[in-house]
């Protein structure tokens, strides 16, 4: 493959969209030595006329996905002008679902693609920041967590936290554990982040016993002995009634997404913010 082989892409926002497509595309080549140039932002038929210009026609192949018809149009007979080839492969599509549901995309705005790619990224960036954070491995960087959760093993820390993070909130969550001092970082973090979880110790008790039987452990050890769960709900209980600003939320046979939706109005209410929003 000749190295000198230069793929452009061109588009009104960061183009990641645009490189996913062009980088599958060239699995079947064993493409490695062709180099992608992004071209982003090109949002005027000045930009893009002036980019094309600059290209080599023996070398360059351009690949867009711009909003706009007339600077697709733009695009498409720049390229010929100068014997560049060139791919449209937003266009077909927006053309194909205009007469599918018989409507004209004028809602649609230059730039929108940038807006999805940085929703997406920043979803991915709270699912990283809530998997590094579970079960308080790490609590130098506590403070950038958008909520904080507390509780005892076994009271959904970790689902929330997951099922949180897929909607873009960085949660934090911490153990508490009897005869442990909580780490000093949760009182240096905005206390209006943190919320405590309970649950009822019956329940917990069969829950805790059901998943030692489901790995093969023994039932009757500590972790699953009512005395143990009892006196671990009071340090919780006691813990939540020191800090009366932290909201206090029992799970006990709640559904997941219900406790995650009071959660998050829990939360947007105490910061200002639009329910749903993250910080």
């Amino acid at each position: 493959m000749n190295s000198e082989k230069v793929i452009y892409v061109f588009s009104d926002g960061t183009g990641e969209t645009a490189n996913t497509m062009v980088r599958a595309a060239l699995v079947p080549f064993s493409a490695n030595e062709v180099q992608i140039v992004r071209c982003k932002n090109v949002r005027t038929e000045d930009q893009a006329q002036k980019l094309i210009k600059t290209l080599s026609p023996a070398h360059s192949y351009v690949v867009h996905t711009v909003v706009s018809n007339q600077l697709r149009k733009t695009i498409l007979e720049t390229c010929n002008e100068m014997g560049i080839l060139s791919i449209d492969l937003l266009g077909p599509m927006l053309s194909d679902l205009s007469d599918f549901l018989n409507l004209k995309p004028t809602d649609f705005k230059i730039g929108h693609f940038r807006k999805v790619d940085e929703k997406y990224f920043k979803k991915i960036e709270a699912i990283e920041f809530t998997v590094k954070h579970d079960d308080g491995k790490i609590l130098d960087s506590l403070e950038k967590a958008d909520i904080v959760l507390l509780g005892i093993s076994r009271t959904s820390k970790t689902p929330l936290s997951i099922f949180l993070s897929h909607k873009g909130w960085k949660v934090a969550n911490v153990p508490l554990v009897p005869g442990t001092p909580l780490p000093e970082e949760i009182f240096k973090v905005n206390q209006k982040k943190i919320i405590g979880l309970l649950i009822d110790a019956e329940t917990l008790y069969r829950i805790r016993r059901n998943r030692l039987e489901k790995f093969g452990q023994d039932p009757a050890g500590d972790y699953a002995n009512k005395e143990n769960i009892y006196n671990e709900i009071d340090f919780a209980k006691n813990l939540f009634s020191k800090n009366k600003r932290w909201p206090v939320l029992d799970v006990t046979e709640r559904a997941l997404e219900e406790t995650a939706s009071e959660i998050l109005k829990i939360i947007s209410d105490r910061n200002g913010i639009p329910y749903g929003a993250s910080l």
